[in-house]
Formats: structure tokens, C-alpha cells, sequence
């Protein structure tokens, strides 16, 4: 992402820095929501700990992780700053309570995703117009692979919750040991991807992306 900007920037400055703005108030918007939403999901079903400590907010500050939003800009995925949340809280179970509230997050992003892309649906702006069309396209794009990223199976993504709030407990219990090592697999393969162009991520995710951003909006 950040190498592409670049290049932009060196042929059309302007351009780039719409790119950026644009791209920006996408991450932006994707990760505060994308946050609040667990922290909402999780304050409904009875625990209140986001709540207490800050994070049943859409004040951006409170949800922008370092490392997850530097990730985004450098390589194009990443994660805004974990929510709390105490199982023990959650009034229907801790396993099913946990991948609730942790599917929350990327079920927002879609949503996100779905209402800017409306006006391209209602034909008052069009793929490819001005710098209205660039920021939905872009709120569309990143908001898609905010949701889409998000649910890998990996530690400490949201997928990883979900699957162990579905597995059978038999298999649930050596899969949550892998989540000392969740960060550390999930950065070499998105490096790997990024840098050495592994293409693993890409395999994944690209088509889902695709498909979804097209479905959206209706091309």
C-alpha cells in the first residue's frame, strides 16, 4: 500500500494525496466502528469491561492500535487495538459469548461497507467520478477487507474467537494453545506475502475481496 502511494505520488502528487485522505478516513472509520462494535456486542450480552474502560466509544483514539494501523499502511492488512472483554461476563456462555461478540467486529465493517456503497446502487454517484466516488469506494474496499481479514482463523484476529466458539471442545482446546503464537504467524505471513509476494494471503483473500467489493456495487 505504501509503496503504491509513493509511486503514485511521484507521477501525481494530487492524486496520491487524495488516495491517501481517502484511505485513511477508510481505516479510520472501519477500525473505530469495528472496535465499538465489540465493545457494544459485548456491553449487550452483559460484560462491561469495554464499557468501563473507555472503549464503548466511536472516538477513533480510543481503538487505533500502533503496530495494526502502521500494517495497513505498509501492507495493507492489519487490527485496531483489542477490546476487552471478560468471558465470565457473557450471559449465554463464555465460548459462544466470545465468538458473538468477536464476530461483531467484521459483521460492522460489512454493514459499513453496504451503506457506502448505496449511492453507487441509487446511481447518484458513479464508479470512477469525483472525490465523492473515490472515499465510498474506498470506505467500500477497506471496510470489505477489514471484515474479510479479520475473520482468518489466527490468533488475534476475530476469526480465531469465532472458531473456537464453534469447534468441538475436543479440538477448540490444543487450537486455543496456538494463540501464544498467533501474532508472530500472523506477521511473517503477511510480511511473507507483502515482501517476498508468497502470495498466501493473496490466494485467500483477493477473490473474496473481489467478489464482495463487485457484489456491493453492482459491477
Amino acid at each position: 500500500m505504501l509503496f503504491r502511494l509513493i509511486d503514485q505520488f511521484l507521477t501525481d502528487p494530487f492524486a496520491a494525496l487524495i488516495s491517501l485522505a481517502a484511505f485513511a478516513v477508510a481505516l479510520i472509520v472501519g477500525i473505530t466502528v469495528h472496535e465499538f462494535s465489540h465493545a457494544w456486542s459485548a456491553t449487550q450480552l452483559g460484560d462491561h469491561t469495554a464499557r468501563d474502560q473507555g472503549r464503548l466509544t466511536l472516538n477513533p483514539v480510543s481503538h487505533l492500535d500502533p503496530i495494526g494501523t502502521i500494517l495497513i499502511f505498509v501492507a495493507g492488512f492489519g487490527w485496531g487495538k483489542p477490546t476487552p472483554v471478560t468471558p465470565a461476563f457473557l450471559r449465554i456462555g463464555e465460548r459462544p459469548g466470545m465468538a458473538v461478540v468477536a464476530l461483531a467486529g467484521p459483521i460492522s465493517n460489512v454493514v459499513v461497507a453496504t451503506l457506502a456503497a448505496l449511492p453507487f446502487r441509487l446511481g447518484t454517484v458513479y464508479i470512477g467520478g469525483g472525490i465523492d466516488a473515490q472515499f465510498l469506494q474506498a470506505l467500500v474496499l477497506w471496510n470489505v477487507v477489514l471484515a474479510l481479514f479479520n475473520l482468518l482463523p489466527i490468533a488475534p484476529l476475530d476469526g480465531f474467537k469465532v472458531a473456537l466458539g464453534v469447534l468441538p471442545r475436543a479440538i477448540a482446546a490444543p487450537f486455543a494453545r496456538t494463540e501464544r503464537f498467533g501474532m508472530i504467524i500472523l506477521l511473517v505471513i503477511v510480511l511473507a506475502d507483502s515482501v517476498l509476494n508468497t502470495g498466501i494471503l493473496s490466494r485467500i483473500l483477493f477473490p473474496a475481496i473481489t467478489t464482495l467489493v463487485r457484489l456491493l456495487l453492482g459491477v
